[in-house]
């Protein structure tokens, strides 16, 4: 037989609409007594509530964000009832129709008896021994949960984790102030700490780096008393691109070759081309070409192609040409990928260009749809600007920067002509491209834009 019971939040002191910032179980999971269902986090500690009972959870109550106090429901326990027998009955069972046995029986219990004092003597806190223990009623809730203080990182800020969360950290040896949170309110959950683990595995094939290479915190600094403020925090990816970036850009060597292209005949087969793009509803944009155009470089020169293994020693060479394109979204950076761009026409291409970036706008795009690129192009043409260095999307060893094209004098050998030219910015990861490598890509993509006829065969 079982029983179903409400479970609420115990006493948790002098705390109320505590939010909940993290849920530790799931709908089904069985549990044991004082395991912990949920964390909560005040001002200055975080708590985590335990269940007051063993059994199964059938229903949560709770969900990250809720504001709770003590008596708010937190689940629904299925609990295994206890089989109520008759004293006299048990009596009947346990006993021997033998005297010998009901000696055994009798010499049994007082040993048990005597027994039992001893271990509470033992168990109790020093000078606490001798008081009777009082027996709390059947079905009370355990003791409420204590709360632990929050340690501060060597910037000054609370490292926001629960409890769980920081046992998992000490138990693969990674200092918790060293990992970046991207829970509510940069909490650091159990997947940042792996993602820590396994970032600093991929880069050194066996420590775990708990340092912050030892550069000095950002200044704590006070600016109202400057003047005038706002705040507003960062969109979810930000906080989650943000880490990421900062990792590529201190993991990686990175160094970037700049070159010109000359589109301007590109750039009149556009237009010739464009009107028949828009019938079909999409723009034939200069991304579009400059996709095409990677696919062919990649395949002449396949270590862009390529990425380094979890230990640093092999190089893996893919055999798939997936480019992503940075989309620029309210919620910021986003880079989904398009697959297979050496099969596809220009126009197939533009056409699916369009379909990734309204997902990516309207913020529909699924992990797979950004994952599995060869290398990224990075394109600030409809911005402006000259160059720049952008930042290598691992595990991808390069990544191609587009700044707004320009029409400039160009020597044709017997005068100066006006050609639109397109500056190019090649970001490469120093350890598997070589500078020569790096210039020649770049040299062979040029021409590719250069010469309509070598993209389209």
């Amino acid at each position: 037989m079982s029983d179903n019971k409400q479970i609420s939040i115990p006493d948790i002191g002098d705390f109320n609409d505590v939010e909940v910032i993290e849920v530790l179980v799931s709908v089904g999971d069985e549990v044991q007594a004082e395991d912990a269902i949920i964390s909560l986090e005040s001002e200055k500690a975080t708590i985590e509530v335990p269940s007051p009972e063993s059994g199964v959870i059938e229903e949560l109550l709770v969900k990250e964000g809720d504001l709770v106090s003590e008596g708010t429901p937190m689940m629904v326990l299925i609990v295994a009832a206890a089989a109520d027998e008759p004293a006299e009955e048990r009596s009947k069972e346990e006993s021997g129709p033998e005297e010998n046995g009901e000696e055994e029986s009798s010499k049994a219990a007082e040993q048990s008896a005597a027994s039992k004092p001893e271990k509470a003597a033992e168990d109790a806190p020093k000078g606490a021994a001798e008081k009777p223990k009082k027996e709390a009623p059947k079905g009370a809730p355990k003791a409420p949960p204590v709360p632990v203080e929050l340690p501060k990182q060597a910037s000054g800020k609370v490292a926001h984790a629960s409890p769980a969360v920081r046992k998992f950290a000490r138990e693969l040896g990674v200092e918790i102030s060293t990992v970046t949170g991207t829970g509510r309110k940069g909490r650091i959950t159990r997947e940042d700490v792996k993602m820590h683990v396994k970032t600093a595995m991929q880069s050194s094939g066996a420590t775990v780096v708990t340092s912050n290479f030892d550069v000095p915190p950002f200044p704590a600094v006070d600016f109202t008393e400057f003047g005038e403020i706002s705040t507003e925090p960062l969109s979810r990816i930000q906080k989650i691109s943000g880490k990421y970036l900062h990792r590529n850009w201190v993991r990686i060597p990175h160094v970037t070759q700049y070159d010109e292209a000359d589109i301007t005949e590109l750039e009149a087969f556009r237009n010739e081309n464009k009107a028949e793009a828009k019938e079909q509803g999409f723009n034939l944009t200069p991304l579009a070409f400059m996709v095409k155009a990677m696919a062919k470089a990649l395949k002449k020169f396949p270590k862009f192609n390529s990425s380094l293994d979890v230990d640093g020693e092999n190089l893996i060479y893919k055999k798939y040409f997936h480019i992503g394109i940075a989309v620029d979204t309210p919620n910021g950076l986003v880079v989904p990928v398009i697959r297979d761009c050496d099969k596809k026409e220009v126009f197939e291409i533009a056409k699916e260009m369009r379909d990734v970036s309204v997902k990516a706008r309207d913020g529909k795009l699924a992990p797979g749809d950004m994952q599995g690129g060869s290398i990224s192009i990075s394109s600030l043409g409809g911005i402006g600007g000259t160059a720049f260095t952008p930042i290598i999307n691992a595990p991808e060893v390069a990544i191609l920067g587009v700044s707004r094209s320009t029409t400039k004098p160009v020597w044709n050998g017997k005068e100066f002509e006006p050609r639109l030219m397109l500056p190019l910015s090649l970001s490469y990861d120093h350890r598997v491209i070589d500078g020569a490598d790096a210039a020649r890509f770049i040299v062979y993509l040029s021409s590719i834009l250069s010469d309509m006829k070598k993209m389209l065969l």
